[in-house]
């Protein structure tokens, strides 16, 4: 202000000094300059305090021949200069990025209003839209290295939602990065410099900057704790949304699942700080836990029990996970909860056993488990000698049976079905690593991609030899001419619905395959070769990029997998109901381990084919 005032001296007495000319006045100016609105000019802040001269110093009269020199703003405003630049605006302009200048955000100097003015750019709730001129243009910072994102996160959080419905308390940018000093995050002096954050936020949220500045978080923060987490650790930092808010990182379902997840499910605190690992993955192993997953409203979250921006280690008297406190804790949601109620751990772990607590419960785990075992293993092989018997049994009373299936096909098909069996065991590891299909191979990924491509090469090397017997064999040219479709297939498929929904009093008879055979048998061909040729894709993945874009190589990887889980589901529930669970069938058709079936069902196909 002083400058300012000094300025407007220096303009008024300047004609009195040594009878130098006046300079011209801004009604001559603009009586040249008529591209410059003079009402617009006469209502900008600068039109209230200057003559055009003040600025264009080096025009002392008019008309001019020289074109004036580019007004110095520092004249007035040397401490905004000064923040700007060594802000990263002034920092893209040095390195030819772009950023933004003076007029980039308060808009033309003959135009500019103050921050009072609704119409202003630098208005509270225009703020906002004044940033997102720059940063809400994809190819201004792309070439600035930076995201769109940013901006459009700010417009769907709560503050830009409640700015946008012209709310003056809701945060905008300059609020958090500062109006001129805007500095990179790793910069100390930043407003949003991690450990500056706190402060930032406090400006607005005063009272929660002091339940934060005396958690145990905070005291972390103070004491250098870059792990430690501040306000936009938790709360996000442009996308910040209500806690009521599902999606909302600290809303109540979230808090966690997420939040507190990312710091104290790991081992990294553990091993840096001593403090408990694995507190979240406990959480969700307890009733609270799993209800939450389960999609309650009401069970307890990390919250609930530690407090949200006052945490404190349960060491002192006044955390809520105090001892002295659990019972107020728990009765906030048990009512009538009794000192003996809350004690005891809440976070025990399965195997722990360092107090009588997780002793006990641990003991009787593990007692329960070889219980199980010993009990469901000693009904698994009772059952199993009961049911082969009565199969076995069952296999005599069928009667003469014809050998259907010869020793080369059985082969081929007991081989076909071990690779199939192992390829689908071991590539669900990979796909699912923390399932039983890892256990099986020790959650080791050496082991499983072994087995994988052995598997893979016997079945391959499989269907080499099964295309050369199909073609160059008799048996094989004639199953290849009984396994072609023909039209009566389609109406074979209608009359067994119309037989099997009540509709006819006739039953179908086939020819040597049916239907459903051929469509197994073509689908085993045809997913053979998907398998194969994405597998061996994925396998070279180096030599394929070689020929083909290096993306078309994920491509490759979900049609192998979604193919997979098809076969796997196929087998499962249409060639396993044919073959052991089809009345007709059950307990089991043996045609794959003795080649044999039974001289009724070659009879009726023998019917079929002569008819």
């Amino acid at each position: 202000m002083k400058a300012i005032l000094a300025a407007v001296v220096f303009a008024a007495l300047l004609p009195a000094v040594g009878g130098a000319q006046a300079p011209p006045t801004t009604a001559e100016c603009l009586g040249c300059h008529d591209q410059i609105d003079a009402k617009k000019f006469a209502a900008s802040v600068h039109g209230a305090l200057f003559q055009c001269a003040d600025c264009h110093t080096d025009i002392r009269s008019a008309p001019h021949e020289t074109k004036p020199q580019k007004p110095q703003c520092d004249s007035c405003h040397a401490e905004e200069l000064s923040a700007w630049r060594h802000s990263e605006h002034a920092k893209g302009l040095y390195e030819g990025v772009g950023g933004a200048q003076c007029v980039s955000c308060h808009g033309s100097v003959h135009e500019i209003l103050p921050s009072t003015d609704p119409n202003s750019r630098t208005y509270h709730t225009n703020i906002p839209k004044t940033g997102g001129s720059c940063h809400g243009q994809k190819f201004v910072m792309e070439k600035a290295g930076l995201s769109t994102q940013m901006f459009a996160s700010y417009q769907g959080s709560v503050y830009g939602r409640a700015v946008a419905r012209g709310s003056m308390k809701a945060a905008v940018c300059t609020d958090c990065h500062d109006f001129h000093a805007v500095y990179s995050p790793n910069n100390p002096q930043s407003a949003i410099f991690k450990f500056n954050v706190p402060r930032t936020c406090g400006k607005c949220h005063a009272s929660i900057a002091v339940q934060y500045s005396s958690s145990v978080h905070g005291k972390a923060l103070q004491h250098g704790n870059w792990n430690s987490p501040v306000c936009t650790d938790c709360h996000g930092i442009h996308a910040i949304k209500s806690p009521v808010d599902p999606t909302s990182t600290v809303a109540a379902g979230q808090v966690a699942m997420t939040t507190c997840a990312r710091c104290h499910d790991g081992v990294r605190l553990t091993q840096e700080f001593g403090v408990p690992g694995g507190r979240v993955s406990s959480y969700q192993e307890s009733y609270h836990g799993l209800a939450r997953r389960l999609g309650s409203h009401v069970a307890a979250n990390c919250a609930s029990c530690h407090g949200i921006h006052d945490i404190l280690p349960s060491s002192d008297p006044r955390a809520a996970t105090n001892h002295q406190n659990l019972q107020k804790t728990c009765g906030k949601c048990h009512k009538g909860a009794t000192a003996k109620f809350a004690l005891g751990r809440i976070h025990l772990s399965s195997g722990e056993k360092i107090d009588t607590q997780s002793m006990a419960v641990s003991t009787i785990r593990e007692v329960y488990l070889l219980l199980i075992f010993g009990t469901i293993g000693f009904m698994i092989v009772h059952n199993t000698i009961i049911w082969l018997r009565k199969t076995l049994a069952h296999r005599r009373r069928a009667g003469r049976t014809v050998t259907r299936m010869s020793l080369n096909i059985r082969l081929q098909h007991f081989a076909l079905a071990l690779s199939f069996v192992m390829l689908v065991l071991t590539g669900f590891a990979l796909a699912w690593p923390d399932s039983i299909f890892a256990m099986m191979f020790g959650s080791s990924e050496g082991p499983r991609r072994v087995i994988h491509r052995i598997s893979a090469i016997v079945m391959l090397a499989l269907g080499a030899y099964h295309v050369c017997y199909m073609l160059f064999t008799r048996e094989g040219r004639q199953g290849l001419r009984d396994f072609w479709f023909s039209f009566k297939d389609a109406r074979d498929l209608f009359d067994v619905l119309r037989y099997n929904l009540g509709l006819s009093a006739k039953r179908p008879r086939m020819g040597r395959f049916t239907y459903g055979e051929k469509l197994e048998y073509w689908a085993v061909v045809w997913g053979t070769v998907v398998m194969g040729v994405t597998g061996l894709a994925i396998w070279a993945n180096v030599a394929t990029a070689t020929w083909i874009p290096r993306w078309w190589l994920d491509i490759a990887t979900t049609i192998h997998f979604y193919e997979a889980l098809l076969a796997t589901l196929a087998i499962i529930v249409w060639h396993l109901y044919a073959v052991i669970f089809d009345p007709d069938s059950y307990p089991m058709n043996w045609a794959w381990f003795d080649g044999k079936v039974s001289e009724e069902h070659e009879q009726s196909s023998e019917k079929e084919d002569n008819a």
